[in-house]
């Protein structure tokens, strides 16, 4: 469950961002602070196991680098994807090279994972919100239901189940994952 932090006034960006970090995290939203749910077992394989996935494909060729619960601060929000994966050339780097503390940009691809008890809502808005910057494409799971609704700009969203294959970042077009492929993961037997 999403859980509003409520104040006694909207507090603006700058003011979330100087606030101490929560754990889970904290997203500020239209003026409004939301907690993130506390990960439980299904939400944190997927997390861990599609992350990892990803960096197999991605990293050795420097092509994408899935970044799990990276806070990214654009547009006015400041969201925490469950993982927000950008193209190599796009990471946000300091002087010295290495990736930046602070990312003010959107992901090229976020995904999202719903958790027991979590507002859908909320979570496909945040998809939404970067589909109408610069973000790519966004992946919502449901382990309940065994689906992944995938999202692209100015697109239907397009709801996946069993063997139907995944759309990925253009960059990773070698790559091919079915929605059974997913939630294999979660199978300890």
């Amino acid at each position: 469950m999403t859980i509003a932090i409520h104040t006694s006034k909207n507090l603006s960006l700058d003011e979330f961002l100087a606030l101490p970090e929560t754990k889970p995290a904290s997203e500020y939203i239209n003026g409004k602070v939301y907690q993130k749910p506390m990960p439980q077992g299904k939400h944190s394989t997927l997390q861990f196991e599609l992350s990892s996935a990803i960096n197999r494909v991605g990293k050795p060729e420097k092509l994408v680098y899935a970044f799990p619960e990276l806070r990214c601060t654009f547009g006015g929000r400041s969201i925490v994807p469950d993982i927000a994966v950008f193209e190599w050339k796009c990471i946000p780097l300091d002087e010295e090279g290495e990736i930046a503390n602070r990312i003010e940009i959107d992901p090229d691809w976020t995904i999202e994972i719903l958790s027991p008890d979590q507002n859908p809502t909320r979570v496909i808005d945040n998809i939404l919100f970067c589909l109408d910057r610069q973000t790519k494409l966004g992946w919502f799971l449901d382990p309940q239901e065994r689906s992944i609704i995938t999202f692209r700009p100015q697109q239907q969203p397009v709801v996946k189940r069993a063997d139907d294959r995944l759309p990925v970042l253009d960059v990773l077009q070698d790559w091919q994952v079915c929605v059974n492929d997913v939630f294999a993961w979660l199978s300890f037997t």
